[in-house]
């Protein structure tokens, strides 16, 4: 989203309140740019830090916002387990469009550690995180995060809160820990199988799985299927299926 600046504030404060009000959990905010979310969340009690990458927007936060730990550095390369001595957090953020995704796959390397995320993001990531098996924007990011996370789509942010507005529209969503501390399955193997999937989603997982499958038979009625017809326990059932049928 870059120099797209959120500026109603009963937005950023709507965001703020949309993490549980039961967290007592240290919370990172990243990507604070000039704290218009930020002067909200550090009125909560948690533990508050905010990581950010722009020098200029540190200086500024640090000028304006005092209480604010802030620290310069980058989300995704940072080390994260020197935050917070070791202690789970919660993450919150106004998250750079481009970016997302892998903020989200940064959350779920650490899973065990972050319980719960809200981020505003573009609205149709949003929607596809949420989406439901069944549906035709379910896909990569929707088997891999529900995996770990139930997701809730709070709401849709419109183009004119931002100065200058995107051509998109966003949306907030929440990230909740479920209680699935393993997949039963080959973890690694799972993500492949997701993500050669969903390559050619428009084909039969008997022909999109066929880089894995390596000639061997799949006569079995799931291989009939496109892969976001398959919810994630059906992606484990499949995946200890592939287990079985090569050396993949």
């Amino acid at each position: 989203m870059g120099q797209h600046f959120l500026t109603d504030l009963s937005v950023a404060r709507r965001i703020a309140d949309s993490l549980p009000a039961d967290c007592t959990l240290p919370i990172l905010e990243v990507g604070p740019g000039m704290g218009v979310l930020s002067q909200f969340v550090v009125e909560k009690p948690n533990r508050f830090t905010a990581v950010e990458i722009d020098s200029e927007s540190v200086e500024y936060l640090r000028q304006h916002l005092p209480a604010l730990d802030v620290v310069e550095g980058d989300f995704l390369k940072m080390n994260l387990d020197r935050l917070f001595e070791g202690a789970k957090f919660a993450v919150v953020g106004n998250f750079p469009y481009n970016i997302s995704s892998q903020i989200f796959f940064r959350v779920l390397d650490h899973r065990d550690r972050i319980p719960c995320v809200v981020g505003m993001v573009q609205k149709e990531v949003a929607e596809r995180i949420a989406s439901p098996h069944g549906n035709k924007v379910y896909g990569i990011t929707s088997v891999l995060l529900q995996a770990f996370y139930d997701i809730e789509y709070l709401f849709t942010v419109p183009e004119h809160v931002f100065d200058p507005p995107p051509k998109v529209k966003s949306a907030v969503i929440r990230l909740t820990r479920n209680n699935t501390e393993r997949l039963a399955c080959d973890e690694k193997l799972f993500v492949r199988v997701v993500k050669t999937a969903f390559n050619q989603r428009r084909k039969t997982l008997r022909n999109s799985l066929k880089p894995l499958l390596q000639n061997a038979a799949c006569a079995e009625p799931i291989f009939d299927k496109r892969p976001e017809q398959l919810s994630v326990a059906d992606f484990v059932a499949l995946t200890n299926l592939m287990a079985t049928k090569s050396d993949v």
